[in-house]
């Protein structure tokens, strides 16, 4: 069966679903925005803030917005019940994972609003706005960022004899020649993968060659993808030279950094939160760009792990008051993207935003570097790919494909192999 009607009979089954949300409109003619999204402390908090702006700018608008909170599951669940059903108890704003937005579109055509000519989209990252695009249409609102950084503890690297200046731009290579000598010098592994899932990583590598698990025109792109094949193999030396320290979990990952037993992590901004803790290392930290890789042309020192935006529904009974919501803070409101990455560690995607003092701030636990100068640095750089709506898939496959190359039942060929096989199959293509 195709995966596009698993996914539709998933949620058809699951129509008979008691339903929270939609819009709504009082007595009095006030009218409601429902926004539906996950994480209080950030995707919901950042939006409630928006509200609040929103508010603030337009307080004769009669428009309440009003931000309801699930598990990012429960809200996968919702929209997919939603949609199949018809469009009935669904929001009239919603958050979606650019990794798995392109899933939606295709198998929910005309359920969410073009915005193509409703927003100056030259204003936004690139990438961002490639990723919530479909057929040449623009059908979301960008939010928040993955800058890939790789974060080290400057004063392990000093103990092998290198610099802060020459942590800047470099190669796989390079950076493994580093993570040898800090091994040999310090008895500590250079970098932090989980050990079931090192997907982090291979994304963070992949995009910084141009490439992805499908090609632009949506195709299965394993077997011949050479950033693909690149990860594979930096992972495996890696691993070959004892500088790779696997962690059994999330948590574990955090705890080996936070603990000394590791000297680096590539991820996002907003792993900075898990580095925090360690007060006792205030000052030893620092970011760098991402390693490249040597021998693709193509590959640069910027990438991008994550990130979601925001999707008006197209049978809310309030879009035109929800677009106008998006357009008066989301678009526009540089005050509004400083609180945001202030208060959340929240970085936008709007690049007007990035010319503000908070990007002239010094992060005392970085020794004084202007970590967010960093990021907005990196972002415009990063190469536009086409996640395709089924990267959860694509992970699981590269995920087994890892496991059975690191226990040597393969080698990577075989392991690349094996994931396009998986993949296909599971997507029935």
């Amino acid at each position: 069966m195709k995966r596009g009607l698993v996914f539709l009979t998933i949620a058809l089954l699951a129509v008979s679903m008691v339903f929270a949300g939609g819009s709504a409109e009082a007595d009095d003619g006030q009218k409601t925005i429902t926004v539906w999204a996950w994480d209080d402390n950030f995707n919901v908090a950042v939006m409630k803030e928006a509200a609040e702006v929103y508010a603030s700018v337009k307080p004769d608008s009669g428009v309440t917005v009003n931000v309801e909170s699930f598990s990012k599951e429960d809200v996968f669940v919702k929209l997919q019940t939603g949609l199949a059903g018809g469009g009935s108890g669904l929001p009239d704003i919603v958050l979606l994972e650019d990794y798995v937005a392109g899933k939606y579109l295709t198998t929910f055509p005309g359920s969410f609003v073009d915005l193509t000519d409703l927003f100056d989209y030259s204003q936004f990252l690139p990438f961002k706005v490639d990723a919530v695009s479909q057929d040449g249409r623009i059908y979301a609102v960008p939010f928040d960022t993955g800058a890939a950084a790789l974060y080290y503890r400057l004063d392990l690297v000093e103990a092998a004899g290198y610099t802060e200046e020459d942590m800047q731009n470099l190669t796989w290579d390079e950076f493994i020649q580093i993570g040898k000598d800090v091994m040999d010098a310090t008895g500590i592994p250079m970098i932090v993968e989980i050990a079931n899932n090192k997907t982090t990583l291979v994304r963070a590598i992949m995009q910084s060659c141009g490439e992805w698990y499908f090609d632009h025109d949506g195709n299965i792109n394993i077997v011949g993808n050479e950033a693909l094949r690149a990860s594979f193999e930096i992972l495996l030396e890696m691993r070959d030279a004892g500088i790779l320290f696997e962690a059994e979990s999330t948590e574990g990952r955090a705890a080996a950094l936070n603990n000394g037993r590791v000297a680096s992590v590539v991820n996002a901004p907003w792993f900075i939160s898990s580095l925090r803790p360690a007060e006792d290392q205030t000052g030893l930290w620092r970011a760098a760009r991402i390693p490249r890789v040597a021998d693709i042309p193509e590959s640069i020192n910027a990438s991008n792990v994550g990130g979601s935006s925001w999707y008006v529904l197209a049978n809310s009974d309030v879009k035109d008051e929800a677009i106008d919501f998006l357009q008066t803070v989301w678009q526009g409101n540089t005050d509004f993207y400083d609180t945001i990455m202030l208060n959340q560690g929240a970085m936008g995607s709007y690049i007007p935003g990035y010319a503000t003092a908070v990007y002239d701030a010094e992060d005392p636990f970085f020794g004084g570097q202007k970590i967010n100068a960093l990021f907005a640095e990196i972002l415009p750089e990063v190469i536009p790919v086409n996640y395709g709506g089924y990267v959860a898939e694509a992970n699981d496959a590269i995920t087994t494909a890892l496991a059975n190359l690191f226990a040597g039942r393969t080698d990577i060929d075989g392991a690349l192999e094996q994931a396009d096989a998986q993949l296909h199959n599971q997507l029935g293509r």
